[in-house]
């Protein structure tokens, strides 16, 4: 088990991988071992304009009808005969729209990202010259649920519920299970099941987890952390220090968060471990990108 939250160089000075790091050949060969029943769930919500939670500053999300059978005329300049054409889309949205990942750049504390790399190194125009999603490429990882309200017997944890370290070890100990390095943790805390079952009857105010929790997953040496809520963090923040576990996961450890992830399926049919893929958008010096992981039960 690590005794610092500080990765710092820990992997070379001039490092844009973080945690992901630790992912071996021979430790994502030991991940598969995880598959019990063969059964794949999907994690991510739908990207669409209503009907799931959408954060105001980013936006709504629009998918627009690029082409239809009404430019058949064009089709046919490539050939194409009467009847025969395609559809396409435009797709504008946020890079951090509902099930998303982030991407080490996406905060910065004391003006320093992960590994030192200055907060000046993000653009307006061009993006993170360093630390952006397109340098985390995949994961495949050995997945560990941590169903939290489940051991705490509620479909869901109230809003601004803080989830301790204890509650994180007493939940892994209760489901017989072991969260070790370079797992991909995640954590439901019931919060989409809330939302859908309120909706629009709900303030901004989550549970999650709180600094201690973050601590613990870091000495714990996981390479990402995701969970059903906006911000993983519990909200109003821990201590009322803004961005606390972003800034211990993402800033000092290099530790990936993924928000919005839909864990209920996983958590009904009790599938506390598998493997786990993650595959954001290699979009250059963006600070984070939607996904959909896919676990393998």
């Amino acid at each position: 088990m690590k005794t610092t939250e500080n990765n710092w160089g820990r992997w070379g000075n001039e490092d844009e991988m973080g945690a992901l790091n630790l992912l071996t050949p021979e430790m994502v060969r030991t991940a598969t071992q995880g598959i019990r029943n063969g059964k794949v769930y999907s994690l991510g919500i739908p990207i669409q304009s209503s009907g799931v939670p959408l954060l105001e500053h980013r936006g709504t999300p629009m998918r627009l009808t690029l082409t239809n059978e009404s430019d058949e005329e064009n089709f046919a300049l490539f050939g194409a005969p009467v009847g025969t054409g395609t559809n396409e889309d435009l797709l504008v949205f946020a890079s951090h729209t509902t099930s998303h990942i982030d991407a080490l750049c996406h905060v910065y504390h004391e003006k320093k990202h992960y590994n030192g790399v200055p907060a000046s190194e993000m653009k307006t125009q061009t993006g993170a010259r360093k630390l952006g999603i397109e340098k985390l490429g995949g994961i495949a990882a050995h997945a560990t649920l941590l169903d939290v309200a489940g051991y705490f017997n509620v479909e869901w944890l109230e809003p601004g519920h803080t989830i301790t370290a204890d509650d994180l070890d007493k939940c892994a100990h209760t489901q017989g299970i072991e969260v070790r390095k370079g797992d991909l943790v995640l954590i439901r805390t019931g919060y989409l099941d809330y939302w859908f079952a309120k909706n629009p009857d709900v303030g901004f105010d989550q549970p999650g987890i709180g600094a201690d929790a973050a601590r613990w997953l870091v000495n714990k040496d996981v390479v990402a952390v995701g969970s059903d809520n906006a911000a993983l963090e519990v909200i109003p923040f821990d201590d009322d220090d803004f961005l606390c576990v972003h800034k211990i996961l993402l800033v000092h450890s290099g530790i990936y968060i993924m928000e919005f992830l839909n864990l209920t399926e996983m958590a009904q049919d009790r599938c506390y471990e598998g493997l786990i893929t993650v595959a954001p958008l290699k979009i250059t010096g963006a600070t984070g990108s939607p996904v959909n992981p896919i676990v393998i039960g």
